[in-house]
């Protein structure tokens, strides 16, 4: 299957940069692009997490149904948005045309590859190593890692998002990282010019 943009991760980031591009869909810019998400959940943070201080969530929101309301969302507001579930991506290869994910059922094509995974070790999505930074803004003794990057962007077509971006492990923080990785590609799609996508009544 062959994607303008794969999301890798269905955590807070990774579900946020998804929901933009699903907003943005009817745009002429976005209108014929094919968006994908690998939800590999298993490991995100968000399974033991309470919230109380984010805006915008009932104080006492669990992570783990974030996770699930997220999918729910995003496959009721944004159908066109591809979810790919229960799969694990396995290495992450630059080809001429872009990117070849394999995972552990398949292989997918895409231009551009958003990673938003969490920063914990190990790291084992192969082709990406030359990347694998220490952290900056993590407590040492916890030895998190990050994708080296310069706003985001690691090199062309590949961007990160989250904690594996280098931002620091808070909801909004991360949520940010994710919704700025879509609006800087839906900015590209659209010749450059500035691109945000606002919902109104």
């Amino acid at each position: 299957m062959i994607f303008d943009l794969l999301i890798i991760g269905g955590g807070v980031s990774g579900m946020q940069c998804a929901l933009v591009m699903g907003s943005a869909a009817t745009k002429e810019y976005a209108i014929n692009k094919k968006v994908g998400i690998i939800i590999h959940q298993r490991t995100s943070h968000l399974e033991n997490a309470l919230f109380n201080n984010v805006l915008g969530l009932e104080p006492n929101t669990l992570g783990k149904n974030i996770l699930r309301q997220g999918k729910e969302q995003l496959s009721s507001l944004y159908p066109a948005i591809s979810q790919i579930d229960k799969e694990k991506v396995l290495s992450v290869i630059q080809d001429e045309k872009g990117y070849q994910i394999t995972t552990n059922k398949t292989i997918y094509f895409s231009k551009i590859v958003v990673l938003a995974l969490n920063y914990s070790k190990p790291f084992t999505i192969k082709g990406l190593d030359e990347f694998i930074i220490t952290h900056k803004k993590s407590n040492p003794e916890k030895d998190r890692i990050q994708l080296k990057n310069s706003e985001l962007l690691i090199k062309k077509g590949l961007y990160c998002c989250g904690t594996i971006a280098g931002c620091r492990s808070q909801f909004a923080i991360a949520a940010g990282s994710g919704a700025a990785v879509a609006t800087d590609i839906l900015t590209i799609w659209n010749q450059g010019k500035d691109s945000q996508v606002h919902d109104k009544i």
